[in-house]
């Protein structure tokens, strides 16, 4: 995991790199549309300018000029903020896109409420016409059971009789208050079914709509912040263009500080394994070289025989010589 990490810092870098640059790109294409492709092309020289800018930056920092390093140090950081521009368009553009069809939505659902609110008008009005339709109803059958004109003829006796003038007045106006009542109830239970209808599409276009279901949460944030959804937005907005393209230039250099540190170890590992081999092939010649020394003392100090008998005494020049030559020897093996 340890050799993969630099590659994986690598990777989210160039990654995060070419989110920035495609919403950056795009982002100022929208705001130049009448020349789109020459912006397309333009941004996305300057954003790979900006990568390499960044690396050289870190590499060479102490290589380069005073001059240089400003310059390139400030190009880099306007680029970032054309970056940051460009996201932020591309961002704003998506939401007014899903803005103005949301407020499509809220129109529809607008004029649909005073809609039902006209309905509701017309329905409790006709509502009250009605109740006092059938208290109208009530009262000319009470009147019609009443009807009637009692008294005492000459012989005492007890008569009771119809008011027949008043009696088809009743019967005309209970006939007419009977067919109104009538024709109300029909329009009271067509408009109960019209407001009905309006409600169901107001809840089908609450519910349902895609457009509905991607502010949902924008609504939500906006309603426990007390802000408006716009400015939820724009928040939301600055956040993320604060820490997108700066946070992948800095694991670009942390990458390349990286890479660079894992080359100086295997440069050091390779001197230290040269330095050993050297000092094991020195080890070796001076072990080759130390044998036949100590064989060719041993048959200087040790006394030889002639073929007569006779014993040769050595030169004492000659193992002086030999002695100091050894102790060298000896001592730059040693060290």
């Amino acid at each position: 995991m340890a050799k993969r990490f630099p590659y994986i810092v690598l990777a989210a870098a160039f990654s995060l790199a070419a989110s920035a640059a495609y919403y950056s790109v795009f982002g100022l294409s929208k705001l130049f549309a009448s020349q789109a492709t020459a912006v397309i092309i333009l941004a996305s020289t300057l954003e790979i300018s900006k990568l390499i800018s960044a690396s050289y930056l870190h590499r060479y920092w102490k290589q380069i000029s005073r001059l240089m390093r400003i310059y390139l140090t400030t190009a880099v950081l306007i680029l970032m903020m054309i970056t940051s521009l460009g996201i932020y368009g591309f961002l704003a553009s998506s939401y007014q896109d899903t803005a103005y069809r949301l407020q499509n939505l809220e129109s529809v659902i607008s004029n649909l409420e005073t809609k039902r609110a006209r309905f509701e008008t017309q329905l409790t009005a006709v509502s009250k016409e009605k109740q006092n339709v059938d208290n109208n109803v009530t009262q000319l059958t009470q009147a019609l059971s009443s009807n009637r004109i009692q008294y005492t003829d000459r012989q005492g006796n007890q008569v009771v009789r119809t008011d027949a003038a008043s009696r088809r007045a009743y019967e005309k106006q209970l006939d007419a208050s009977t067919q109104r009542l009538q024709e109300l109830t029909k329009r009271e239970s067509v408009l109960a079914d019209s407001v009905t209808v309006v409600e169901l599409k107001i809840t089908d276009l609450q519910t349902t709509s895609d457009v509905a279901a991607e502010v949902g949460p924008l609504k939500y944030i906006a309603k426990i912040t007390g802000q408006s959804m716009d400015t939820v937005v724009n928040w939301l907005i600055l956040m993320l263009i604060l820490v997108f393209d700066p946070l992948a230039i800095i694991l670009l250099i942390s990458a390349n500080k990286i890479l660079h540190n894992k080359k100086i170890i295997q440069l050091q590992d390779e001197s230290s394994l040269q330095a050993e081999q050297s000092e094991a092939t020195e080890e070796s010649q001076a072990k080759r070289v130390k044998a036949p020394t100590q064989a060719s003392d041993n048959e200087i100090v040790s006394p030889s025989k002639s073929s007569n008998d006779t014993i040769l005494s050595p030169n004492p020049e000659i193992l002086s010589y030999r002695n100091k030559f050894k102790i060298e020897r000896e001592k730059k093996y040693k060290k």
